[in-house]
């Protein structure tokens, strides 16, 4: 059983106390957050040299933290260039910079929409799917429109290849391996690797399509938002029959121009009006 201490000896300990400065930070910790400071600044990403440097640690530790980061979805390397990002696990704490995104993409998926008269869609990897940020529909009796916030698989949809094709391939591997790639018509992907073929061509072309792959009687053309943090990008919709091939090849050029433009000018400019029919 503890001792008691008279009112003295209390005033006396609280003097003490208060008279002396605690430190009770940990370095291991310290290093995570200077870590993660060092690729939040990052644009293009960080190499393993760099971030050993910036946390004093020797290339071997700095690797470890690195792994156990990514292990955990707050850290990706880019297997091309072996750089390091900040992962998807942040993408949940990024509220506001998703509300900007929005917020400055409205006004051109507008203009899109009045372009080519069909639905135009903002979309972002939420976990294992894709979901929709904002929407802007066509104007069009038929149309293809989801709501906002309404989910969609990665492997049958024009917006998840957009943005897979921007992942890392085990990162991709493990996300269908997760959600399984489920056929929804008969032109629907179910192999991943027809899928990472798939995702190949994304990245030669600029752009991706949902060839009546999530609904058997939908078209969609969507482009990565490259310069955002996030894993977004942008797409049209609309259904096949009035959507054709040719028009998407079109459609796919504006889209790839917008999407750049997103990050760099926030009031789009006029374009001439080229809808499709």
């Amino acid at each position: 059983m503890p001792r008691r201490r008279n009112q003295g000896q209390n005033d006396e300990a609280d003097e003490k106390t208060t008279g002396e400065e605690r430190d009770y930070s940990v370095r291991a910790v310290e290093r995570v957050c200077s870590i993660l400071n060092l690729l939040q600044e990052s644009i293009d990403g960080v190499s393993l040299i760099e971030v050993g440097q910036a946390t004093d640690l020797p290339k071997s530790s700095a690797f470890r933290y690195l792994w156990t980061l990514e292990a955990h979805r707050y850290v990706e390397r880019d297997e091309q260039t072996g750089l390091y990002r900040l992962g998807l696990g942040f993408v949940g704490m990024q509220s506001r910079h998703l509300e900007v995104l929005r917020e400055r993409a409205r006004p051109w998926l507008e203009n899109l929409r009045d372009e080519f008269e069909e639905t135009t869609n903002l979309g972002l990897l939420d976990g294992d799917h894709i979901i929709y940020v904002d929407i802007v529909e066509s104007r069009n009796k038929v149309r293809l429109a989801a709501s906002r916030g309404d989910r969609d698989p990665l492997h049958s949809t024009a917006l998840g290849k957009a943005i897979a094709a921007q992942l890392p391939e085990a990162r991709v591997r493990d996300l269908l391996e997760r959600t399984g790639m489920e056929q929804h018509s008969a032109n629907t992907i179910t192999s991943i690797e027809a899928y990472l073929d798939e995702l190949a061509k994304v990245r030669r072309l600029g752009y991706a399509v949902d060839n009546g792959e999530n609904a058997s009687d939908g078209r969609c053309v969507a482009a990565p938002l490259l310069g955002t943090h996030l894993p977004a990008a942008l797409s049209i919709s609309a259904p096949s029959a009035r959507f054709t091939l040719k028009d998407v090849e079109k459609a796919a050029k504006v889209l790839i121009d917008v999407a750049d433009q997103i990050t760099t000018n926030p009031v789009p400019e006029q374009r001439t009006n080229g809808a499709v029919g």
